[in-house]
């Protein structure tokens, strides 16, 4: 299969790549979408014309978005209660022409569990955002040649996704590997929606952000943000020269979400607004460091036996959920 390329560069913005697009009558979900990359998703696609539904345990922190763009609405969900995403599903009224998976949370320090037992990471990165499409498919698919984009990690580069003991039980709980097995979990959403969904006129991809300052690495520690090369032994923050800003963190979602030059393109994972390079793997992808590893996805992470096992392995927990 032929890699999927744009003329978009690494450093375009959201908003850029929506030039001359019209996105008037399409309603959209943004999880997560009320600050960081998020909120410029949101500011993207509602600045082209869509109706967004901003879905975020705090609506009431989009006010300032919502005065933006009036266009917009905040709805309260709790992607790791899924009680709470089942509510929503259930007051969706209408067609949805593309959903964001963004929300998420990075590197929780101790080992936390939601009323189901899931680890929290896997819980609120992979299983609520499991839960919403699954709950929001027929309104995919009413819609028509509609979008599901998940926003994953370079994370999914360091571990795949472990069937034996997914929720920390037996191993000790390690804040970066349950991370990182939750990223991969995410692309092979993408890829397990890809496989099952191609007949409802549904598409789904996955991608990566890039590296931005956002209120995703709260949780770690000065020693953690050293190692990661963002801050120095001062406690200064560092910005290293391919970080992105939000705008342009927010790009490759928003390509993905809306952009006619991906329309039929689905099942696959991108980065700085093209297709990423597949490779091998496993820990040793940290030691070359963040930057090394931009733009490339392991070959765990878009498995199609592993998307399998995976939706298998979800599915009746959102159904006895329900």
């Amino acid at each position: 299969m032929q890699k999927f390329t744009t003329s978009f560069g690494r450093h375009v913005t959201a908003a850029e790549v929506l030039t001359g697009v019209d996105l008037s009558g399409r309603r959209m979900v943004v999880t997560g979408g009320t600050s960081g990359i998020g909120s410029e998703t949101v500011r993207a696609l509602a600045g082209a014309g869509a109706s967004v539904t901003i879905a975020t345990r705090n609506p009431g922190s989009a006010k300032s978005i919502i005065d933006e763009f009036p266009g917009t609405e905040a709805v309260a969900v709790d992607l790791s209660d899924l009680r709470s995403v089942r509510a929503f599903c259930e007051n969706w009224d209408g067609a949805v022409d593309a959903i964001v998976a963004n929300a998420g949370v990075m590197m929780l320090p101790s080992r936390q569990v939601n009323a189901l037992g899931w680890e929290m990471q896997l819980a609120t990165n992979y299983l609520g955002h499991f839960a919403l499409v699954s709950g929001l498919h027929d309104a995919l698919k009413a819609a028509e040649n509609s979008r599901v984009v998940v926003v994953s990690s370079g994370a999914q580069l360091v571990a795949g996704f472990d069937f034996g003991d997914p929720q920390f039980e037996r191993q000790p709980y390690d804040p970066f590997l349950a991370y990182a097995r939750s990223k991969t979990a995410d692309v092979l959403l993408a890829v397990g929606i890809a496989r099952r969904w191609a007949e409802d006129g549904i598409v789904a991809n996955a991608c990566a952000p890039g590296t931005v300052h956002t209120n995703l690495s709260r949780h770690l520690d000065q020693a953690t943000k050293q190692a990661f090369g963002i801050m120095d032994d001062e406690g200064n923050v560092l910005t290293p020269e391919f970080f992105k800003t939000p705008e342009q963190g927010a790009a490759t979602s928003v390509l993905l979400a809306a952009s006619p030059l991906l329309d039929g393109v689905t099942g696959r994972y991108f980065e700085d607004n093209q297709e990423a390079e597949i490779i091998d793997g496993g820990p040793h992808t940290m030691a070359a460091g963040v930057e090394a590893m931009l733009g490339r996805v392991a070959g765990w992470s878009l498995d199609p036996t592993a998307a399998d096992r995976l939706w298998d392995y979800a599915l009746p927990v959102v159904r006895d959920a329900a």
